[in-house]
């Protein structure tokens, strides 16, 4: 099939390549000149594993395209719209308008039956009003939920977990549905769940799932506060918990909490848009999600504080990781780097590093010092903080790393460390939620 892709961001840059992958003939749009540059010589404009492989392949096909002219979609069957909702400015809505701006101009090249895809994460309810807009060109609207993780996003693409179709009712729903199995057939042959239902639904189905997550993460961080209270060790409270089959240990990692483009500006929304349709009750909890996953951040500080003797001030601080989580360089909403700023703010000499995400995070953070490895930074610190858990950084030796500190402090703020390792060769060990 002919196929478009609207936006080109980390969302649409890997379907654009996976959809080529499947078979079609792809035409990714962007307004960013230096990303299309990018993604037409076959480079991947931000950091994603399996990304560069896969553009590599599909490059070569001849099928795939890239371009900043709009005009190119027409003669395309099939329209996916993959543009980015941010938070609003001082707000917790997102701000729908790349989406509005992208339907806007794809109208003037759609053809009477032409089906388009909404795949941006969108308010409940947005579906519905875009519809009525493509109604006058004859085209048919069906909403196809992204459920990407960074880091997996090739194979959770190639592969999902499931597909959900957001259908119109009567015939337009029935051609919908056609297009997208046939966009689709390759998953759909491998068994891969398929849920087929309305507008509504289809929009509800990701801010609902994130919203699961955080809440699940930030549970398990309310308990850290309870067993920083008691003694108790948080790590081995989520293995005895996670066992139960109702609950499951995945997400059940306490610690710095969750960031990046998704989780946060997600819960946001749907609690703006709850507001906004006078059910802001049902999703009060919301906002305690969203408070226990900022103060995780304040107590973070407060730990390094405490292993260096009670202030932070004038202290050489090495900071392991700048990206919201391993395996990307996405920097938005950092945990790791709303901890360096907030030592920074408070006195302590910051010196930040990560495997992928350092220039993202100079451009956000150009007041922070950066370092190219763990152990630059790590030189003659007075305490390291450990935010992001890369792989490296897990496997880091902590009798190598103590030859090059000043004072052997660490704060696990991931968990992810053996404390009787790192005791062993003489470190003050501290984590969030353990003893």
């Amino acid at each position: 099939m002919r196929i478009s892709v609207i936006g080109c961001g980390y969302l649409g840059a890997v379907h654009a390549a996976a959809m080529t992958a499947l078979g079609h003939e792809v035409v990714g749009v962007d307004v960013d000149a230096a990303r299309i540059a990018a993604l037409s010589d076959g480079r991947a404009p931000f950091y994603e594993p399996g990304l560069p492989e896969l553009l590599a392949e599909t490059s070569a096909t001849g099928r795939l395209r890239f371009t900043t002219d709009l005009s190119q979609i027409a003669g395309c069957a099939v329209h996916f719209v993959c543009v980015g909702t941010p938070q609003k400015h001082n707000e917790f809505a997102a701000d729908l308008t790349y989406v509005d701006t992208a339907f806007e101009g794809i109208a003037a090249y759609l053809a009477p039956g032409d089906v388009v895809v909404g795949k941006s994460t969108v308010p409940v309810g947005t579906a519905e009003r875009l519809a009525r807009g493509l109604e006058e060109v004859g085209a048919t609207l069906v909403w196809n939920p992204e459920f990407l993780r960074e880091g997996f996003a090739v194979q959770d693409t190639l592969h999902p977990d499931r597909l959900v179709y957001g259908l119109p009712e009567g015939e337009a729903g029935e051609r919908g549905r056609a297009v997208l199995d046939a966009v689709y057939a390759t998953p759909l042959a491998e068994g891969v769940p398929l849920v087929v239902t309305d507008y509504a639904t289809a929009q509800l189905v990701k801010v609902a799932a994130n919203s699961f997550l955080a809440t699940k993460i930030s549970f398990i961080n309310a308990m850290a506060e309870l067993c920083e209270a008691t003694g108790a060790d948080v790590t081995a409270l989520a293995d005895a918990i996670g066992h139960d089959a109702r609950i499951g240990r995945k997400f059940l990692n306490a610690g710095l909490g969750f960031g990046g483009g998704c989780l946060p500006k997600d819960i946001r929304a749907f609690m703006a848009r709850a507001g906004e349709l006078g059910v802001d009750q049902a999703l009060s909890f919301l906002r305690e999600v969203d408070s226990i996953n900022m103060r995780r951040r304040v107590r973070m500080v407060d730990l390094a504080r405490e292993v260096c003797a009670g202030s932070i001030v004038g202290r050489r601080v090495a900071v392991l990781g700048a990206a919201f989580k391993p395996d990307s360089d996405d920097v938005r909403d950092s945990p790791a780097l709303s901890v360096a700023a907030q030592m920074q703010l408070q006195g302590a000499h910051v010196i930040v590093t990560d495997p992928q995400a350092i220039e993202n995070a100079r451009r956000a953070w150009p007041d922070l010092v950066f370092a190219e490895t763990a152990e630059a930074a790590a030189q003659d610190a007075d305490v390291v903080i450990l935010a992001t858990e890369w792989r490296e950084y897990r496997a880091l030796d902590p009798v190598r790393l103590a030859g090059l500190v000043r004072s052997k402090a660490i704060v696990d703020g991931r968990n992810v460390l053996d404390p009787a390792a790192w005791r062993a060769a003489g470190w003050t060990y501290r984590a969030l939620g353990r003893p």
